[in-house]
């Protein structure tokens, strides 16, 4: 996949956990699939994770969906770009308990490509980024409403 990076949002990767049990139901794909059809993100990559109830680690990328019991994912057949790989898949499988899956998406901030294109353009340079957890945003605001 041949891309310009004049042209890109900024990446992220994600590691959804479905731990033993989780119903998965797929309620969430289709909100996913609303977020590419509106061009808000582009997905890239997408690799599935297991782990079994003996700690053994298996994974495999988005082909052949079909035989292989994903439900709704099926929606992102042949999102492969290469960014992931065998190392992401046991990175991944670190976080999870035995009997437990994921899965891993890579995709592009779309919406952000002319604010980052700008950026780029004027000689800045993305330093670090972070994600703030949305428990602690909750507590962060359940203690300022409490404060005031």
């Amino acid at each position: 996949m041949a891309m310009d990076d004049e042209e890109m949002g900024p990446i992220d990767i994600v590691v959804i956990g479905f731990p033993p049990g989780a119903p998965m139901t797929g309620e969430a794909v289709p909100l996913l699939m609303e977020l590419v059809e509106n061009g808000t993100v582009r997905v890239l990559d997408v690799m599935f994770v297991t782990k079994a109830e003996d700690g053994k680690v298996s994974g495999f990328d988005a082909t052949d969906l079909d035989s292989k019991g994903v439900g709704d994912f099926r929606a992102f057949e042949g999102a492969s770009s290469g960014l992931l790989g065998d190392d992401d898949m046991v990175t991944a499988a670190e976080a999870l308990e035995p009997g437990s899956a994921a899965v891993l998406l890579v995709f592009e901030n779309r919406w952000a490509a002319p604010f980052a294109n700008a950026v780029r353009r004027n000689g800045g340079q993305l330093l670090a980024t972070q994600r703030i957890p949305i428990e602690d945003v909750a507590a962060a605001l359940d203690a300022a409403e409490a404060a005031a």
